[in-house]
């Protein structure tokens, strides 16, 4: 500090200008679009890693060059990869173009989701109210406990036998 406060209107100036320049670095967001008019953002879940990229289009849904309802046949699936748009409000006016790899169909299905989430949040500021109260922006940090020795899995301990 250059100049030390003495009194408590000293320190009431002090502060109210420091709310000033906190005030100035929460400017308004900007959106974030590549040349192609495209956002891009990358989704996680347990093992799975999803890069998503969203554009405005008909509702169009590829995963790893295959459609949704190929790629993810079980229909709640297909509902977990939905959920972003329905909580925003943009139904069918993003096509969505998606590239998952690792872990099983319901951690990429999640991974995909997270994808979807911040990407639609990068493409449009104004989004990120609704889909940060769903809770989609922040990643599921729940992974698998890894396996200890002496132990059969986790926790499971090898059967007890008296005799």
């Amino acid at each position: 500090m250059a100049e030390e406060i003495k009194s408590l209107d000293q320190l009431n100036e002090a502060v109210s200008g420091e709310a000033a320049v906190v005030a100035e670095a929460e400017a308004p967001r900007e959106p974030v679009r590549d040349e192609f008019g495209r956002s891009y953002a990358t989704g996680k879940r347990k093992d799975a890693v999803a890069r998503v990229w969203i554009k405005p289009g008909s509702g169009k849904v590829t995963v790893n060059g295959k459609e949704l309802n190929t790629y993810f046949a079980r229909p709640v699936l297909q509902m977990i990869l939905r959920q972003p748009f329905t909580v925003a409000g943009v139904e069918d006016q993003f096509d969505v173009q998606a590239t998952v790899k690792g872990g099983g169909l319901s951690g990429q299905a999640g991974a995909v989701k997270h994808g979807i989430s911040k990407a639609l949040q990068l493409y449009d500021p104004s989004l990120r109210a609704p889909l940060k109260a769903a809770g989609f922006l922040t990643r599921d940090s729940r992974v698998v406990e890894r396996k200890k020795f002496g132990r059969r899995k986790a926790r499971r301990s090898f059967q007890f036998s008296k005799r």
